[in-house]
C-alpha cells in the first residue's frame, strides 16, 4: 500500500492537502494518478509554475506566508489562500478576485505557536477583521472567509500540541458563533502537518497539510 493510501485510511472525514513544496511536476503527478487533487504550495512563484505545467482539474492552495504584491499572480486561478495574516491582505485578494471575476476562499490564519517566528493574528486582530468583514458584506463579494488555520509549535511535547490545536478550534467556534452565524461557508480548521496531523484530526481538524510522509523526506 503507498504512502498516500495509508494516510487516507486514517483521515476519515478530514481532507488531504498534499504539500508539493520543492517537488517536481512527476513526483505530484505521481500521486495526481493515484486520486490526489489538492496540492498546497508555499511561494507564488511555485505554484503559478506548477500551475502552467500541470492538469487544470488540480486545486490549488497558497498555504505559505502571502505578501499583498503577489496576490495578483495566483488570483486567476488558487482556489484557497491559508495565510490570511492582515485586513491589507484581505482587501487586496477582494481586489484581484474582482479583476478575474472569481470567488476565492480563504482562510484566517492564527498565531497559537509559542514561537514567535510563525504568523498569524491574535484574537484581538481576528475580531476587528471579523467585525469589519461581517459589516461590509458588499465589500467582500469576491471572497470567502470559510475558517481558520494554525500551526502547532514545532515541538515532540504532545500536550503542548494538543492544547494549540483547542486553542484554534475555539477561536473557529467562537468566529462561527459570534460574527459567522448562519454563514454556511464558515466550515474550515486547517491544521495538522505531517509530524501531528494525528493529534490534529482528533481535535477537529477539517483540513491537513501533508508533505514529508506523502513525498518521502525532503
Amino acid at each position: 500500500m503507498s504512502a498516500y493510501q495509508e494516510i487516507l485510511q486514517q483521515l476519515g472525514h478530514t481532507k488531504l492537502i498534499g504539500v508539493s513544496k520543492t517537488k517536481s511536476v512527476e513526483d505530484i503527478l505521481a500521486l495526481y494518478h493515484e486520486g490526489l487533487k489538492t496540492f498546497g504550495e508555499n511561494k507564488v512563484q511555485e505554484v503559478c509554475e506548477k500551475y502552467e505545467q500541470l492538469p487544470k482539474d488540480i486545486e490549488w492552495h497558497l498555504i505559505g506566508h502571502l505578501q499583498s504584491n503577489k496576490v495578483k499572480y495566483i488570483a486567476p486561478f488558487v482556489y484557497m489562500i491559508h495565510s490570511v495574516d492582515s485586513l491589507k491582505l484581505l482587501d487586496e485578494i477582494e481586489k484581484q478576485a474582482s479583476k478575474c471575476n472569481r470567488v476565492i476562499k480563504v482562510l484566517l490564519q492564527m498565531h497559537i505557536a509559542s514561537e514567535e517566528t510563525k504568523f498569524g493574528l491574535n484574537t484581538k486582530e481576528l475580531i476587528e477583521i471579523l467585525e469589519y468583514y461581517t459589516a461590509n458584506p458588499s465589500v467582500y463579494s469576491h471572497i470567502q472567509i470559510a475558517g481558520v488555520m494554525g500551526m502547532a509549535t514545532n515541538t515532540d511535547h504532545e500536550e503542548t500540541i494538543r492544547k494549540e490545536f483547542q486553542h484554534l478550534k475555539s477561536l473557529f467556534q467562537y468566529a462561527k458563533d459570534t460574527y459567522l452565524l448562519g454563514d454556511k461557508n464558515f466550515t474550515e480548521i486547517s491544521m495538522g502537518m505531517s509530524s501531528d496531523y494525528k493529534i490534529a484530526i482528533e481535535e477537529g481538524s477539517t483540513m491537513v497539510r501533508i508533505g514529508s510522509l506523502l513525498f518521502g523526506k525532503r
